[in-house]
Order: structure tokens, then C-alpha cells, then sequence
């Protein structure tokens, strides 16, 4: 009996010891991270549709019809007239999952397309928590689940799609930018020739090239490298994308013969114009004049003027060192512009969250503390802080202002009020349940548009070249 009771104690003895090694704080943030988990997951059961790997399904069909030697672009999904639409570098990128079955595939686009998201937002978070103090698995861990919520991830990975993974693409080549601003700071005497090489971001561009031939719409990205003059970026995204592209000519040559040639210009493959999950200024436009197709001239006109809108302040996000606004305003700007931009399209309202927070919390902390003065350094150097002086007036409410713009942005994806107010001509009239409606059903689109016209940058955040104006906002904003 004592031998008993004296095991016991040993046991309780061995649970304390375990125990008092466990900060108190990460049990409670593991807390914190579960119910945000399981918010995110009733979320999703309350505001999002019914999902069952849709897409997925039509790709995995046609890469399986594919490869049992039919011709990719002719394969039909059954009880659709829906077919594969992508480049053929991306059905070859496919081409694996037809040895899984369709379910399997769509589990492992989903696992794959989360985990690319949790690293994207981590490194999109790590200044501002290394700024704050937070601890990045936090931070990252509540994010994540809060990010699935919304109805264009939710709509990715429920319908098995590759947007996440091309975004995750194109926020390489911003990481590498920032690596390439820093080159030298992670190149220690003990890394070897592939760390130096990661390290130095000079692959930056790669990224956006592969995303390109997958899917053709980030093209618009090399076209904003080049307005901002980040040459070789933009020729590494165009020898990247072009390489693709002529090395699935030599592998498949008669299906690119046939996407170029036919399948790129058979805009009715995707769907009607005025369909209200296409969520585009072309969308847009097509329901407010209550048609099928929408006006192409109009269509045109609006969207020169919001793509030199989108790309200007892009360009001046870049100069003022705000890399992370710069490609969150390209992203957008490609969201409405796009002929079709179904709802899973929209993941640039992910980082224009962040942004718009950081916005807050930056002009929430200068409204308190001090504010640095630069003036330019001696014969041309760099920016210099000559003084430090406290705030006279800031206004604190502009950082609230920014804080209800998050926040509102996050409440109208999380909640998607479009689909109550779906309708399909020629049965049902866009105007059919009155102007209110008539605004929820293209509220997402507006809220796209408000954003590539009023997205704000925060001048020295993250430069991706430091030049003298990043610098000096660098300097000016101590870098908060």
C-alpha cells in the first residue's frame, strides 16, 4: 500500500515539473487560437454555400481525360458545359492528381493551399509583430483561421482552387524584394551557396513569372515592375513565364497550338458576364444595365481609367517604400479590371486588411509618441534625423478611421452579402428586389474599387529598393 500511494506521488511530482515548464500565457493563447478556430469554422457554416470541390472536379476530370490520350481542351464536365480553361503549363502542373481520386485531391489542394496562406501571412505580419512585441505563432495562428473565414478563401479551398497558390507565388517575389533591400544582413561566412543565394532575393521575379503561365491575369504585375523600374525583376518574371510557356509547346505542343489559338479567346467557356458571383467592374456594369453581356466600350473606357488609377498610386506606394501596398493595389486593380473575377479571385483583400490595421496602428502610436524629422544627408548622402519633436495635433481618429475601414472591409467578406441577392437573367431582373439589392449584389466589386482609389500606404514600411525617398520615409516614420 505505501509502495502504491508513494508511485502516485512520484506521478503528481512528474505532472508538476511537466506543467511548471508551460507558460501559463501560451495556454491561454492556445485557448485564444482554438475558439478563434472554431469561430472561423461556424462562420463558415453560417455565411458560406455548400462545397464540394466543384472546380476540383472539372480539373481532375479533364488532367484524368487527358492523360488517358484524349485532347485536354475538349473534355466536357458532365452535366455542365464547363471545361478546362488554364494555359497547358498548368494542366501539366496538374497532370499528378489524376492518380488520386477526385475527394483526395481536393483534401490535398485544400491542406496545401492553407499552409501556403499561414506562411504568406507570416511573413506579411512579421514586421508589424516584431514591431509590436506579439509573438509571431499567435499572431499567425489566429490569423489564419480568420483569413479561411472569408468568402474568397473559403470559396478556394471549397471549390478546389489554385488562387491561394498563385498568390503565394506572387508574395515570393515580394519577400525576396525586401531580401534584396537587407542583401548582406542574412548572408553569414557559415550559409552555404544556396542560403546566400535565397537570401539575396536575386530570384525575385520567378514567382510572378510562374503564376503568369499558370494563369494569365498576373501578367499585370510585370507590367507594374516595369512602370516602378525594377528591370530585372521584371525580366527574370518574363524569362520565367516565357521559358514555361515554350517548354510546354515542346512537351504538348497540339493542346498550347490549341489554347492560344482558340481556347484564350472563347470567353463564354467561364460563364455569363452579369453573373453575380463575377464580382469585376465588367460584372458590374453588365448588371446595371440589367444584360447578359456587358457594354464594351463603357467597359473599356472605365477600365483604362481605374488601371491607370490603380497603377499610379501603386507606383508611388513603391517610391514612398510601401512594396506590400504597392502589390496589394496591382492585385485589386487586376480584380476588377479582369473581364470575370469570380468571388475565390479576390484574395487581395487579405493583405489590404492588413494594411489598412497597420494603418491604424501606425497613426494610433504617432498620435502618442514622438515624431522624427528628416532632412536630406550632406552632398546628396542619405536622409538624416536632425530633431525630434513631440506631436502638436495629430489626429487620433485617423487611425480609428482606418481601424472601421478594417474591420468593416473583414465584417462585408466574412458575411458575402451578395448572395441573397443572386439573380440570373433572363428569368430574374438584377433590379428585382429594389436599389438596396440591387447594391448588395455588387458589393463586393465596389468595395474593390473604393479600395484601389483610397487604399492608403505607409510611407518607409517596407521598401523593396532603398532609395532616398524610401529612406527618408523610412527615417520620417521611424519605421513603424
Amino acid at each position: 500500500m505505501p509502495t502504491n500511494v508513494g508511485r502516485r506521488l512520484d506521478r503528481l511530482a512528474a505532472v508538476r515539473r511537466v506543467t511548471r515548464g508551460i507558460d501559463r500565457r501560451t495556454v491561454v493563447r492556445s485557448g485564444i487560437v482554438a475558439a478563434v478556430a472554431y469561430a472561423a469554422w461556424l462562420a463558415i457554416g453560417a455565411f458560406g454555400r455548400p462545397y464540394n470541390f466543384f472546380d476540383m472536379k472539372i480539373y481532375h476530370g479533364a488532367v484524368v481525360w487527358w492523360a488517358s490520350g484524349h485532347e485536354l481542351y475538349e473534355f466536357v464536365a458532365p452535366d455542365t458545359t464547363l471545361g478546362f480553361t488554364y494555359p497547358p503549363f498548368a494542366g501539366l502542373a496538374m497532370l499528378p492528381m489524376a492518380h488520386l481520386p477526385v475527394t483526395m485531391a481536393g483534401m490535398v489542394n485544400a491542406v496545401v493551399s492553407i499552409a501556403a496562406l499561414a506562411v504568406v501571412l507570416a511573413a506579411l505580419l512579421r514586421p508589424i509583430v516584431d514591431r509590436m512585441g506579439w509573438p509571431l505563432w499567435f499572431t499567425v495562428a489566429i490569423a489564419t483561421p480568420l483569413a479561411v473565414a472569408i468568402e474568397p478563401t473559403r470559396e478556394t479551398i471549397g471549390y478546389g482552387q489554385v488562387n491561394l497558390l498563385l498568390f503565394a507565388l506572387i508574395m515570393a517575389d515580394l519577400v525576396a524584394l525586401r531580401w534584396r533591400s537587407r542583401r548582406g544582413t542574412h548572408q553569414a561566412d557559415t550559409d552555404g551557396p544556396l542560403l546566400r543565394f535565397i537570401y539575396s532575393g536575386a530570384w525575385a521575379g520567378v514567382g510572378i513569372g510562374l503564376a503568369t503561365a499558370i494563369k494569365l491575369t498576373p501578367a499585370l504585375f510585370i507590367f507594374y515592375l516595369m512602370i516602378t523600374r525594377q528591370w530585372r525583376v521584371a525580366w527574370t518574371a518574363i524569362a520565367t513565364a516565357v521559358g514555361v510557356t515554350l517548354g510546354s509547346f515542346g512537351i504538348v505542343g497540339a493542346e498550347s497550338r490549341a489554347y492560344f489559338g482558340r481556347v484564350l479567346w472563347q470567353t463564354e467557356r467561364v460563364g455569363a458576364a452579369d453573373m453575380t458571383p463575377n464580382q469585376s467592374l465588367s460584372g458590374l456594369l453588365a448588371r446595371l444595365y440589367d444584360s447578359i453581356e456587358t457594354p464594351g466600350l463603357l467597359w473599356l473606357a472605365f477600365s483604362v481609367l481605374v488601371l491607370a488609377l490603380g497603377l499610379s498610386r501603386a507606383a508611388n506606394s513603391h517610391s514612398d517604400g510601401d512594396e506590400l501596398t504597392a502589390f496589394t493595389l496591382v492585385g485589386l486593380t487586376a480584380n476588377v479590371i479582369s473581364p470575370i473575377s469570380w468571388t475565390h479571385h479576390l484574395v487581395w483583400v487579405i493583405p489590404a486588411i492588413i494594411v489598412l490595421a497597420d494603418a491604424a496602428i501606425r497613426r494610433h502610436d504617432a498620435s502618442r509618441g514622438l515624431i522624427a524629422r528628416a532632412t536630406a544627408g550632406p552632398y546628396g548622402g542619405p536622409p538624416e534625423v536632425s530633431a525630434l519633436r513631440p506631436p502638436i495635433w495629430y489626429p487620433t481618429w485617423t487611425g480609428l478611421r482606418h481601424g472601421i475601414a478594417a474591420v468593416g472591409l473583414y465584417l462585408l467578406f466574412l458575411v458575402s452579402p451578395i448572395w441573397p441577392y443572386e439573380h440570373q437573367l433572363p428569368e430574374v431582373s438584377h433590379y428585382a428586389d429594389g436599389l438596396f439589392g440591387a447594391l448588395m449584389e455588387n458589393s463586393l466589386i465596389l468595395a474593390l474599387i473604393v479600395l484601389v482609389a483610397a487604399l492608403p500606404w505607409r510611407p518607409g514600411a517596407e521598401p523593396a529598393f532603398l532609395t532616398d525617398r524610401a529612406a527618408r520615409n523610412a527615417l520620417l516614420h521611424g519605421r513603424r
